[in-house]
């Protein structure tokens, strides 16, 4: 009776198993991934991401007299209220710092007024509902819609004339609208100025082709804003990590294009990663579709491009 019953249970296993294989589509499909799973790894700190991160604003007992703030943005009027000089624009010109003043506030507590001058001399005041001694006792005072005059100078002393490789395609104009550029190709830096309240420097450069552009960036801690110094250059040529593609292949990565028969690798250097990501088995083969914001779709089979709509 044992053996029978062994054996009849055999049959039913292969039966089932047979029932199962039949059923297969050749096209089974596993749950959409996100584009992170596109390369995945453990984050490795570079010297690019602990190039600028030291570089702040000066904490505000060490300001003096004459520190000067670029302003970035006619919304100054916000903070400087009724002193704003009458007729002068600010946006685009310097002010300087000229003292601090103790006020009381209208809850009687001890304020600070922050009093600048502009480049015809009138005088503003930017009200801080702190007192002087909690003000010495920050590390930062930021001052809305300005750029210090200091971080951008730390900036320039580091890369100013210094040959880098660009990282990213989109390279900016100097109102930070973006233009076509090259990935991946040494630049030389012009000159580093003020940039705007969002990215607060400006680096110009040119390529070897004579092609100029800007790019802003923030300096500061890794993380804090998506241009870093690291997401925007390197100090070395990037194909020396990757011996293993071709001339001819990285030259299209530079210029932002693909080709059949290209690795997920090399697509995702060229492209980037894509917005969304499903992968599915068939008979013979691994299929991924990978599709961007921009309409490209990119479809490949065991791990290279075989079609693609750009």
């Amino acid at each position: 009776m044992t053996l029978r019953r062994g054996f009849y249970l055999l049959i039913t296993f292969l039966v089932s198993l047979t029932s199962l294989t039949g059923c297969f589509t050749g096209v089974e499909s596993t749950p959409k991934i996100t584009a992170s799973d596109v390369r995945r790894g453990k984050p490795v700190v570079t010297p690019e991401d602990t190039f600028l991160a030291d570089i702040a604003g000066q904490p505000f007992s060490q300001w003096k007299p004459g520190k000067r703030f670029f302003v970035a943005d006619d919304k100054i009027s916000l903070i400087f209220g009724p002193t704003m000089p009458a007729g002068e624009r600010l946006n685009g010109n310097w002010i300087e710092f000229d003292r601090a003043n103790p006020v009381t506030g209208v809850t009687g507590a001890t304020e600070t007024d922050l009093v600048f001058r502009s480049a015809g001399g009138a005088e503003m005041v930017y009200r801080i509902a702190l007192s002087p001694d909690s003000l010495r006792a920050r590390k930062s005072v930021e001052v809305p819609f300005t750029i210090e005059e200091s971080v951008v100078d730390s900036v320039r002393a580091r890369i100013d004339g210094k040959r880098l490789y660009v990282v990213t395609r989109y390279w900016r104009d100097d109102n930070d609208n973006s233009v076509k550029g090259r990935k991946f190709v040494p630049v030389t830096v012009d000159s580093v100025s003020p940039g705007n309240s969002v990215y607060p420097v400006k680096v110009s450069f040119h390529d070897d082709n004579g092609t100029s552009a800007r790019l802003f960036l923030s300096p500061g801690a890794t993380g804090a804003t998506p241009r870093t110094f690291a997401t925007l250059f390197a100090f070395n040529d990037p194909y020396l990590k990757y011996p293993y593609i071709t001339p001819e292949n990285w030259a299209l990565i530079i210029d932002g294009k693909v080709a059949l028969d290209m690795t997920r690798e090399e697509c995702r250097l060229s492209l980037g990663a894509p917005q969304d990501l499903d992968r599915r088995a068939g008979y013979s083969s691994i299929q991924e579709v990978w599709v961007y914001e921009n309409g490209i779709y990119l479809l490949f089979e065991d791990g290279l491009l075989r079609r693609y709509r750009k």
